[in-house]
């Protein structure tokens, strides 16, 4: 079944939208869950969560790649769920690290003004990983969109904890002078 079909029963109210996307995407989304809270216990929760997080958001959204849409809305949820607290006496201890190396960049409050700078920040650092190498920019999102940690990351590639430290850094710093140079921080 296409994602569009699947969609389709969503919009229809049709509860069979969410018996097949759970059977579709529970084990994508389940990973995306685990990297945050380190829980299967939580992430179940979550799973249920995003479940009905989809049925309440379809309509009025009509996601074209619902994979990526309910990844999307699970990697909230586990975010959320870490933020109030339930998973972080459970060793969820990568998240603080990684927000900590990115908080600069993350907005407190939210106006329309900061909705669209969010947006346009947004579009530049898609624009920037397409333009660095396949591997610098899969170690990239691993970090700051999954929040894998740097020995994950580092076995998945084969490399020592150091060089993806260092490759992180760089990365870092070649987008800080990108966002930069287009006044965007």
């Amino acid at each position: 079944m296409t994602d569009r079909q699947i969609v389709e029963l969503y919009l229809q109210r049709d509860e069979d939208a969410l018996t097949i996307s759970a059977d579709l995407f529970s084990g994508y989304c389940k990973t995306v869950a685990m990297h945050f809270l380190r829980s299967a216990e939580d992430a179940e929760e979550v799973l249920n969560d995003t479940w009905l997080a989809a049925w309440n958001s379809i309509p009025p959204q009509e996601p074209e790649n619902l994979r990526t849409y309910l990844g999307k809305l699970t990697r909230n949820i586990s975010l959320k769920r870490l933020r109030e607290g339930n998973a972080q006496k459970r060793g969820a201890s990568e998240v603080p690290v990684v927000l900590e190396e990115i908080q600069e960049w993350l907005a407190s409050s939210r106006t329309v003004e900061q909705e669209i700078s969010e947006r346009m920040l947004t579009e530049a650092i898609n624009a920037f990983l397409q333009k660095i190498p396949e591997t610098e920019c899969s170690i990239f999102v691993r970090r700051y969109w999954y929040f894998q940690s740097v020995s994950e990351i580092a076995a998945v590639y084969g490399f020592s904890e150091s060089k993806v430290k260092s490759m992180l850094f760089r990365i870092r710093k070649k987008l800080y002078a990108e966002l930069k140079k287009e006044n965007l921080l």
